[in-house]
């Protein structure tokens, strides 16, 4: 009897594994840093919004997220406004307050009219689009190949379209760094933390920073991998 394996997923095994790790270690900082209360005694809002009156944003709303997961904040560019969960804008703990104030860092951002962070923005609707087409046309491309040449080029314009997603997973990275360094900067600038705070801060930055470097090597491994099935389809 014969059997086929799929040696492609070899390829993606290593992005998942360190995604993996990663989720873990952001998991795991944010539970440890969420226990230890910050020595100022301020909340994630109230650190956010001495964050943003220092830096001239006094005008930038502060809203609470019902419900869902606590590590889902963000600021919007639309609305000019900052949008935490319920336990970011309450609580008193380390997590709560980097977190807080790593979103005032992309607020920051938008006022300055920070370059990658208008480039991202401004490609948002058209990674939107390549990313819910890019995987059928490489699917369809894959199966028609051998039997017509409009199959290798559907391909290809899927893999260009595939290509444009991986470039806003790459151009995020320094978007997301930068908007950590300006959180931790503030954060010992303004005297919100003292030296111990700052320390389990940029632990939980630093985690949350690389679920960003994962998503990118993730999706450099699958588009590995689908180069992999077409090498293997055409041997």
């Amino acid at each position: 009897m014969y059997y086929y394996y799929d040696y492609s997923w070899f390829v993606l095994l290593p992005a998942i594994i360190f995604t993996m790790i990663t989720q873990a270690r952001i998991n795991s900082a944010y539970r440890t840093y969420s226990q230890v209360p910050v020595s100022t005694g301020v909340t994630g809002a109230e650190a956010a919004r001495a964050m943003m009156d220092a830096n001239g944003l006094s005008g930038v709303a502060i809203n609470i997220l019902n419900g869902g997961n606590s590590l889902v904040n963000y600021y919007d560019p639309k609305t000019k406004s900052l949008n935490l969960s319920r336990e970011v804008y309450s609580s008193r703990s380390v997590s709560s307050v980097c977190i807080a104030c790593h979103e005032v860092g992309h607020a920051i951002q938008d006022a300055s009219h920070y370059a990658p962070l208008a480039l991202r923005n401004g490609i948002v609707p058209v990674v939107n689009l390549t990313q819910m087409v890019s995987w059928p046309m490489i699917f369809f491309g894959l199966l028609m190949s051998a039997a017509s040449p409009y199959g290798s080029l559907l391909f290809l314009i899927g893999v260009g379209c595939f290509l444009f997603v991986i470039f806003f997973h790459l151009i995020t990275l320094p978007v997301e760094f930068n908007a950590s360094n300006r959180a931790l900067a503030n954060l010992r600038e303004l005297r919100l933390v003292n030296e111990e705070d700052y320390i389990g801060s940029r632990a939980v930055l630093k985690a949350a920073a690389m679920t960003y470097v994962a998503a990118l090597a993730t999706a450099v491994a699958s588009l590995l991998r689908v180069f992999v099935i077409a090498g293997n389809r055409r041997s």
